[in-house]
């Protein structure tokens, strides 16, 4: 590793620290700095980018934006990441049961009419459409143990997201 590379990731670990205020956050902290060495192990000269792809400015921004860098831009998205949240073995609880739920407030309870929902088909392939814009794909981020706890994130912020959505 370069030692351009070490600065820019102890720069985006120093900042991230000094950005993160909340005593909820300590945690968020400890875990971007286990980012940050994993990301560095996968680096290559003269780059932050993973293996998976994912840039530290990347993880940092999904690890300090909360809830809503996670949060799906459309109830229709957020029911198929539910379905892969389910089918993943992410999340356990009563995900299915909130994700029928909103499948029938939104008038998707058919296959036909699922079918023809890109945000939806796109939710079940692990492809969340967040609030900010992004896309973040659930199923890459499978192979680090970071990755592993952003998948939970986002599936736990989804099943919120379709709790709220029903009145739960």
């Amino acid at each position: 590793m370069t030692k351009t590379t070490q600065r820019v990731i102890w720069g985006w670990g120093i900042a991230a620290l000094l950005v993160a205020g909340s005593a909820s956050a300590a945690s968020w902290q400890d875990q971007l700095s286990s980012a940050a060495s994993q990301l560095s192990s996968g680096t290559t000269s003269g780059s932050s980018t993973s293996s998976e792809g994912m840039s530290l400015s990347s993880v940092t921004g999904l690890l300090n934006g909360g809830d809503k860098a996670v949060s799906a831009n459309s109830m229709t998205n957020a029911a198929g990441v539910m379905q892969y949240c389910v089918e993943h073995n992410v999340v356990k609880n009563n995900v299915e049961s909130v994700k029928d739920q909103v499948l029938g407030k939104l008038g998707l309870s058919s296959t036909t009419a699922q079918e023809q929902k890109t945000d939806y088909q796109q939710g079940l392939q692990g492809l969340l459409n967040t609030d900010n814009g992004q896309q973040l794909n659930l199923e890459s981020l499978s192979n680090s143990t970071m990755g592993e706890k952003l998948k939970t994130k986002a599936c736990d912020v989804v099943l919120k997201q379709g709790k709220k959505y029903i009145g739960m």
